[in-house]
């Protein structure tokens, strides 16, 4: 009953106090506002690149890059939703398709989600792939029409090697009479042609944009937008604000990560009855959304990679300096040993640190040795309280936490 009083009087308190939001829905991300303000030149692009359709003629494949927060996402739906009315307007047979790829998980899922924007129904499971596919290019064709294909988050599919949907995708127009398809790919790893089949490189990237980071000062434009929109009048300073855009701009320009320090910053104005959002609330929401990000990415990952972080975690620890691929690659197989596990080869784990370096997990700078070449050296990029904390609940990792590597003991150093 103390519970259940304690949840009324919180209820309550909210539902009595004014607050500072006129509408939060606004700072979040997968909101698509009216105007995308210092897009104007890759929206010009984009729309240059689609308008063919609009005379019945395929338009060019083409590729996105950027990384997260630089407006790909909200710049593709916003170009391809005004297409699709203008298509509307004139008669012309276009539609269009976005999926997430990280989202929609396997090739199967992604298929069906492209489907269902033809109305073609596809089971949840119980087909191959190939079998859908050829659904789908029948039932395209039937329906005579030009389709953009958005594919945002692609790499998903590229670095998992599950490139033949992809590939599939890039050539159908071979097999259709009726109908065409084009290609809008979405990714935030501007190295993503390096993972590309020769095969789906050639057909895919015809075209490409790429979008650069926001400054502070663009991204004080975009959020005196939106808050506007969002908070009451004078419930957000001008401190706070100018400090959010800042904050952003210093971590690669993110105008998502923006919007998301602002709403949590209000949401904490809010929980402490504050009227106005101060630059306190701003550092405040920084520090809650620092701590969630990197706990979330850390539950995240594989289990492969998990150990590779703990590897570093074990070396970090019981020597306090960067650890070299060769030292990871020996704490590794012990703990796989520990886990019954098939260990990967050092060539994977090698592949696995860059990809924890890409995601801000682990930094892996290559130093030179001299005569005896070069060598990368690693250390960890979040503290070893958070890894903790991420992988404490974990009952297979748990107990590798304060284990002991044998290997780097002082007594007896393992050799491979």
């Amino acid at each position: 009953m103390k519970e259940a009083s304690v949840l009324d009087e919180v209820f309550s308190r909210f539902l009595n106090r004014i607050g500072v939001f006129k509408d939060r829905e606004v700072l979040r991300h997968d909101y698509l506002p009216e105007r995308l303000p210092h897009r104007e030149d890759q929206i010009k692009r984009l729309g240059e690149t689609v308008a063919p359709v609009l005379k019945e003629a395929r338009c060019s494949n083409i590729f996105v890059y950027g990384k997260t927060g630089t407006g790909k996402t909200a710049v593709t739906k916003y170009v391809l939703t005004r297409l699709e009315a203008k298509a509307r307007e004139f008669g012309a047979p276009v539609s269009f398709c976005y999926v997430n790829c990280r989202l929609a998980g396997t090739e199967y899922r992604i298929l069906a989600s492209v489907c269902n924007s033809i109305q073609l129904s596809v089971p949840f499971t119980g087909l191959s792939v190939g079998e859908v596919f050829e659904r789908f290019k029948k039932a395209l064709n039937a329906a005579k029409k030009i389709m953009i294909i958005a594919l945002d988050e692609v790499d998903v599919l590229v670095k998992s090697r599950s490139d033949a949907l992809l590939y599939e995708l890039t050539r159908i127009n071979e097999a259709l009479s009726q109908s065409k398809v084009s290609i809008i790919g979405i990714s935030n790893d501007l190295r993503l042609k390096e993972f590309l089949d020769p095969r789906v490189l050639s057909s895919l990237s015809e075209e490409e944009i790429v979008f650069r980071p926001y400054d502070a000062e663009e991204l004080r434009d975009i959020l005196a937008e939106r808050a506007q929109m969002a908070f009451r009048d004078g419930a957000l300073s001008e401190g706070a604000l100018r400090l959010c855009a800042a904050l952003a701009a210093a971590e690669h320009g993110d105008a998502r990560r923006a919007l998301d320090l602002l709403r949590v910053a209000g949401e904490v104005a809010e929980r402490k009855g504050a009227d106005i959002v101060t630059e306190e609330h701003i550092r405040e929401a920084e520090k809650l959304i620092e701590h969630n990000r990197v706990i979330e990415a850390l539950a995240n990952l594989t289990l492969h990679s998990k150990l590779v972080i703990l590897s570093v975690f074990q070396l970090v620890r019981a020597n306090g300096y960067r650890a070299v691929t060769g030292e990871i690659y020996e704490v590794y197989n012990e703990l796989c040993g520990e886990l019954a596990l098939t260990p990967l080869t050092q060539r994977r784990v090698s592949t696995l640190v860059n990809e924890l370096d890409a995601l801000g997990l682990l930094n892996a700078q290559v130093v030179s040795m001299g005569r005896y070449g070069r060598t990368k050296k690693i250390r960890l990029e979040v503290t070893r309280t958070l890894i903790r904390e991420a992988f404490s609940n974990d009952n297979r990792l748990g107990r590798l936490i304060d284990y002991e590597p044998k290997c780097l003991s002082k007594d007896a150093r393992c050799r491979n």
